[in-house]
This record gives C-alpha cells, structure tokens and sequence, in this order.
C-alpha cells in the first residue's frame, strides 16, 4: 500500500508539472504568434525608427500662375541645416564653420551640438543652395542638410492681399496661399540612413530615398497685365489724394472673373514683416472681401434698376428738387442743400440728386426694395473663394420705416463690402449676378487639367433694362467724368460719396 501510495504521488507530480510544462510551452506559442504576426509591423516600424535617422526632401508647392501663364508665385529648392550631437567627431570645427557660413552665434552651435541625448537640433532654414554646397564640402561628422521648400513672388507687393503669404514651413497663411493650401502643398519625400542607437551613422550603411511629389498648380482669372496698371493707379491715387488707403476691384462683367484686385498701401511678399505681427495683419488683409463700408451714392444704381424694372418711373419723367425731402417728420437733404430745382430721371442720376432717388425708394415701398437687393446679393456673401468675406450689413425688413428707406434708396443706412458693389453693378450691366472667383483653373503633378466655369447665381434684371441704365451712366461720365474718355470704347459710371464713422460718429475732413 505505502509503494502505491508512492507511486500515485509521483504520477500526480509528473501530471502537474506537465500541465504547467504545456501552459508555459502554449504561453510561449501565443507571445511568439503575437511578435511575428500580430504585432510584427508594429514592432518592425519601432526598430527602424531606433536604428533609421530621416531626413526630409520637400515636395515642391504649386505654382500660381495669372490667366496668360505669367507666373505670380513660384517655389525654389533651399536647404535646412541641422547637427546630430551623438555623430560629431568636432564640435569647435563644426561651430566655426556654421556659424561663419551661415551667419549664426558660435555659441549658439557649440551649444546644441554639444546637447546631450536629443537626436538632432536645427541651426538654419532657408539656406540658399550655394552655401549648402559649400556646407557640403567640409565633410562634417554630424552635419546634415534636408531639402525644404521656399516661396518666390515676382511681382513683390502686387496681389500682397490677394495672394497671401506662406510660414518658415512653406504653408499657406493668409489669401489664396492659405485658401488652396491642401492643392498647392505637396508631399515631402525622405532620405533614410542607418544609424547606430547612439545616433552615429553606421560606415558604408544602406542610404533609401522616397522621393517627393509636387503640389498641383493654380491658374487664376487675374489679369497680370491689368494687376500692374491697377496698382499703379492706386499708388497715384493714394499720393495724390493724400489718402489713408486704396482699395480697387477689376471684374469681367459677363462671368464673374476677378481681373484685377489690390489693397494699397501693400507690402513685399518676398519679405513680410515677421516680426511685427500685428503690421502683418493689416498690411496682408484684403479690405475688398473682409471690410464693409456705407456705399453713398454709387448705390442709387440699384434703386434705379428696380425703379425702372417696376414701371415706377421712366427717363424723360421731371422730378423737383428744393434741396430735401421730408420723410417721417424728418428732413433729408440732398447733397446739394439748395437743390437741383426740375430735372429728369437722366439728370437726377447724372447730378446724383438724393431727392430724386428717395422720390423712387418710396414708391417702390421697402418689400420691393428689398426683393431687388437680395437678389443684387447685398446683405450674404458672394460666396468668393476666398477666407473671411464679410456679408455686409442690412437693417431687418422688418424694422424699416420710411425714413429708413429713405435714405437706402441714395446709399445711407446700408453697408456693403467693395467685392459686393462691383458685382452689384455688373449684374446692373447684364442683368445676370455670377458668382466672383479667383480660380480659373487646376492642374495636378501628372499634366491633367482641371477647369472651373463661370456659375450663374441669377437674373436679376431684364437685358432692356441693363442697356437703358448703361445709356444712362455713360451720360454720367459725358457729363461729370474726367480723363475718362478712351477710343474705342464706351465709358460710363456712377459717382459717389460715402460718409465714414469714427467712434460712432460722422467724421471730420
């Protein structure tokens, strides 16, 4: 019995210590199923990224190009400079040398070459390809050079707040640069060394490169030709005028194409002031799309269109102007306090009589009014592509009483972005309101072409309609207009004067 008893024992040993042999050997089983085949990409990648030091190639950004081709910005190869501390053999030659190409502090290099358990420190960006080269033939230990990006504008302050600028990454920050980044940025590639865990580059290691790829091309419906004519224009104007600012819209009436836009006074693109952020801001920011002011008389051509659209009146009709009208208990004068006594249609426009336009606003009552408005697009963004259009600013319907309406029908109590008033009046032109753009086209890294078409947000205003009041501002030009007459071609406007604020009041000067 004791034998039996002994050798049950046994058995009930050599039974446990199978069962524990078999868990370890499955245990081991599933880790290793686990390392090579759960987690083998994972784990693969985590060692590449101990024994593998990268280094960045940039994919070139797109180009910006005007409507004939011309090229507005374009992008360069430059160079960044870093230093691997574990890799440098000298770190007093490497100070020298840096710091004497690349103008930086000596110190400043001794320092970060001589850091302690970082991978790599960058010492300069935008390093031109000539000192790269010259960086190159030293054959520094623990020197590298990644191929970044940078941005070129031939045309400097031209299109400064149309265009926008890019950051030290070659990103879009402001304008179409910021607009179209995810077209124009392109794909970085990367150079792949191998290296030691201390970060030292292995002798005759494997070196791979992924190459790059370029970000797509824009082609914009600017006119460089018109862009340089506008800006120096405006550069006249600003001197002449002794003016705070600038601000101009050249717009083909038939399809909505931005020609031509500036905001002056501008700044260099090719060297904007960094340092001073808050100059940047309002240097770069285009007051045509953002900005609303309150339009003055230039706006009675929209209370003229919707006045003759509704039979409210005709061109030969004799209004009569004292000087003011009185509206709700309230006197509005005209622009002209002693009046423009009888004149027609044609010559209240011409002399951009108040009286003769509050005369049509209230007839047409404030629905009407307001029906032709929205349809002009006043009081909504155009729907331009560009970031931060403002909508411009309308009174509630309705909350508008006469004397509101009133003085809307001659440009007060409304405010209006300049983007907004140019499409306005070409849609006064050819009765039909497009949508503004700045995109003509895109064209991606392997040549295909992709266009983009005028869109058509609506009729506003019968042809008939738009050829009487194109009749009747070129009359204004004959009549009023100064160096305006061109051979060949057919001149017309509207003049208009526009009270601006100050801390909520009508300011002086």
């Amino acid at each position: 019995m004791k034998e039996k008893a002994v050798f049950l024992n046994i058995q009930k040993r050599m039974l446990i210590f199978l069962i524990i042999f078999t868990f370890s050997f499955l245990a081991v089983l599933i880790k290793l199923f686990v390392v090579q085949v759960v987690d083998s990409k994972r784990l693969q990648l985590k060692a590449m990224s101990q024994w593998i030091r990268d280094l960045s190639i940039a994919g070139l950004r797109g180009e910006i190009y005007d409507c004939n081709g011309n090229v507005l910005a374009s992008s360069f190869n430059s160079y960044s400079v870093y230093v691997r501390p574990n890799a440098i053999t000298s770190i007093d030659t490497v100070a020298n040398v840096l710091s004497e190409k690349l103008g930086v502090s000596r110190e400043g290099v001794m320092q970060k070459a001589s850091q302690k358990g970082v991978s790599e420190s960058l010492i300069k960006t935008q390093v031109g390809v000539d000192e790269a080269k010259e960086i190159l033939s030293y054959d520094l230990d623990g020197v590298y050079l990644s191929e970044v990006s940078s941005r070129y504008y031939p045309y400097n302050e031209a299109l400064a707040s149309v265009l926008g600028f890019t950051d030290i990454d070659n990103a879009g920050q402001a304008g179409l640069e910021k607009y179209y980044d995810q077209f124009l940025t392109g794909i970085n590639g990367s150079t792949f060394v191998e290296s030691s865990i201390t970060g030292k580059e292995i002798s005759n290691a494997t070196t791979s490169f992924l190459a790059g790829e370029a970000g797509c091309d824009l082609y914009l419906t600017i006119d460089a030709t018109i862009q340089a004519l506008l800006e120096g224009i405006c550069q006249k104007a600003m001197i002449e005028q002794q003016a705070l600012g600038v601000d101009a819209i050249v717009m083909d009436a038939t399809n909505g194409d931005i020609k031509a836009m500036t905001s002056v006074p501008s700044f260099d693109l090719n060297n904007p002031p960094r340092d001073n952020v808050d100059q940047l801001m309002i240097l770069s920011k285009n007051h045509n799309i953002v900005d609303v002011y309150e339009p003055g008389s230039t706006f009675k051509l929209f209370t003229l269109a919707a006045a003759l659209s509704e039979k409210v009146t005709t061109e030969d009709e004799v209004f009569y102007d004292p000087g003011y009208r009185i509206v709700d208990g309230q006197k509005i004068k005209c622009w002209r306090t002693r009046g423009h006594g009888s004149e027609t249609l044609v010559e209240g426009l011409v002399n951009s009589c108040n009286s003769v336009f509050m005369d049509l606003g209230l007839r047409l009552g404030k629905e009407k009014l307001y029906s032709y408005l929205q349809k002009f697009g006043f009081g909504q963004p155009t729907g331009v592509d560009f970031s931060g259009e403002s909508s411009g600013i309308m009174m509630n319907e309705s909350l508008v009483k006469n004397v509101d309406l009133a003085r809307i029908s001659f440009g007060q109590a409304i405010a209006v972005t300049p983007l907004q008033m140019i499409r306005g009046v070409c849609a006064v032109l050819n009765g039909m309101l497009y949508q503004p753009h700045f995109l003509k086209g895109i064209v991606t890294p392997n040549g295909e072409l992709k266009e983009f078409e005028s869109i058509p947000v609506g009729k506003v205003i019968d042809e008939s309609i738009s050829a009487r009041i194109t009749k009747m501002m070129e009359s204004v030009v004959s009549s009023k207009g100064l160096y305006s007459f061109v051979e060949g071609y057919r001149i017309g406007g509207k003049t208009g004067t526009a009270q601006k604020y100050e801390d909520g009041h009508i300011a002086n000067g």
